[in-house]
């Protein structure tokens, strides 16, 4: 974030509002990585972001695309809100007299942002991957039924019955199966994203004293949450797999991490770890580049001025 001193409910207000309007725009490419990581070999019903997105608008009509983005549009804005506030509460708390923090210090604070996220983001995505791919394991049912195994499935859950299904039989551990997976993408993505992010935009502050222009926040937020994206694609990946609960009949299950990468690696091999990287990016760039327009324009302390003032 910009160093400016910016109140704590002004940030998760921010964080909250960027988090929204980068999921709609987003969302559609977040549901082919979804569909792209989970396709295993021998199953594989699209061959690229374009032709998932072109399969799902002709089955399932243009809001097929937005499978699953209540969940994301109710959950993101404490998810974004926690993960910004945090880094920023990090960064406070280990800069000394206001000095510049060092780039061990900035990951530290990275790191801070991304365990505190999870909280909500598990959650969030369990939810939102079992919706996302309901489209492509219906589609394989009823055009590969020798693939997929069993008839098709004409109407996919809601949110409220996958949880409720969820807490039923497995408790609130249920709702947080692929945590350690989480943990293993998000704190890693911090670690990178923050820092690189406030070095980026550094390079474009007027004087020592002034701000980088929203251009440059917003290019900054871009570049690296793009890098960051890619970087732990991998266990994106593991975590999508680890997450998804209805598989094919001919399709690999997971006990755990150590398991997945095993299996993945022996059907079908270390360049299945990149799928979905191109998507992934094109998610998180814009997402973290809006998030850092709205905070160089301060939505949230024009929102809170609007506010009465208390009397005394």
């Amino acid at each position: 974030m910009a160093d400016k001193q910016i109140s704590l409910p002004a940030k998760l207000i921010n964080g909250g509002i960027a988090g929204l309007i980068g999921v709609t725009c987003v969302f559609p490419i977040d549901l082919a990585k979804t569909r792209l990581q989970n396709q295993q070999n021998g199953s594989r019903m699209y061959t690229s972001m374009s032709d998932c997105l072109i399969k799902t608008i002709r089955s399932d009509g243009y809001f097929g695309m937005y499978r699953g983005a209540a969940v994301n549009l109710t959950l993101v804005t404490p998810e974004k809100a926690i993960k910004l506030a945090a880094n920023d509460f990090f960064r406070h708390h280990l800069s000394k007299d206001g000095q510049k923090l060092t780039l061990f210090k900035e990951m530290l604070a990275g790191c801070g942002a991304g365990t505190c996220q999870v909280i909500i983001t598990t959650p969030m995505e369990m939810l939102k991957i079992q919706l996302q791919d309901a489209g492509r394991i219906a589609a394989q049912r009823k055009l590969m039924p020798q693939v997929a195994g069993g008839p098709a499935v004409e109407k996919s859950p809601t949110a409220m019955q996958l949880t409720r299904d969820l807490l039923k039989s497995k408790g609130i551990a249920g709702l947080y199966k692929g945590l350690g997976a989480t943990l293993l993408r998000d704190v890693p993505f911090s670690i990178i994203y923050f820092p690189l992010f406030a070095n980026l935009n550094n390079l474009g502050r007027r004087g020592d004293e002034g701000t980088a222009p929203f251009y440059v926040s917003f290019v900054s937020g871009c570049i690296a949450g793009s890098t960051a994206a890619v970087a732990v694609n991998p266990v994106d990946v593991i975590k999508t797999r680890l997450q998804s609960l209805t598989r094919g009949t001919h399709e690999d299950t997971y006990s755990g991490v150590t398991d997945c990468i095993r299996k993945i690696l022996r059907h079908e091999g270390p360049t299945a770890f990149l799928k979905g990287a191109y998507c992934r990016a094109l998610v998180i760039a814009p997402l973290f580049g809006i998030a850092q327009v709205v905070y160089f324009l301060g939505v949230g302390e024009f929102l809170l001025g609007l506010l009465p003032k208390r009397q005394n």
